[in-house]
Order: structure tokens, then C-alpha cells, then sequence
């Protein structure tokens, strides 16, 4: 078995008008940590204004795989109701394709 090998990613996405997080941050940014080797989502954080959802959110994505992110849209879908969902789902995806990106580089090398 290979040692984790972590790696922070993090993904941005605009906040629907109206809503407090958008009143004070504009955007909605996703933070995780990487098992570079596995692409299991080891940590994870965001900007949402509430420790509750900051919380949620961290929970629905740590030990998922990144590169699964069907997987991941599908546990926001079911477990998130909150108005920033979208935004939520387009950060994440955001770190999925650059996690994406960065295996395909180093496989080219």
C-alpha cells in the first residue's frame, strides 16, 4: 500500500444574489485535501457562513474520491437543500477537474 501523499485543491463559484454568503463573500470557495496516490478526499472546507453547513458539507465530502465526482454531485443532491447548492456543486466539480488535469500532466511526463 502506497503512503498518502496529500494535496490541497480548491475550487470557486458565484453565490446566488440575496443570500448572506453572497452578501459577504461574492463566491463560495471548496477546500479539500487529496490522497494524491487514491484521490480520496481526506479534509475539506468552505466558505458558507454557518458552522453547521461548513460542517455538512465537510461531511458529505470526506472520503468520497474526487475523481468520482458523480458520486459527489449525487450526495449534494440528496443531503444539501440549502440555496447554495449550485454554487457548492460547481466549486467541487471545479476541484475535480483540476485534480483531473494535474494526474493527467504527471502521467505525461
Amino acid at each position: 500500500m502506497m503512503a498518502v501523499f496529500e494535496i490541497f485543491i480548491s475550487g470557486y463559484a458565484k453565490l446566488p444574489i440575496g443570500t448572506t454568503a453572497e452578501e459577504l463573500y461574492k463566491v463560495v470557495a471548496i477546500g479539500i485535501l487529496v490522497d494524491k496516490n487514491s484521490g480520496r478526499i481526506l479534509d475539506a472546507d468552505c466558505s458558507l457562513v454557518t458552522m453547521v453547513a461548513r460542517q455538512h458539507v465537510k461531511n458529505i465530502l470526506v472520503g468520497k474520491n474526487i475523481m468520482v465526482f458523480e458520486e459527489i454531485e449525487d450526495a449534494f443532491n440528496a443531503r444539501y437543500c440549502g440555496t447554495a447548492k449550485k454554487a457548492l456543486i460547481s466549486s467541487t466539480k471545479k476541484c475535480h477537474e483540476k485534480f483531473t488535469l494535474l494526474m493527467r500532466e504527471e502521467m505525461n511526463i
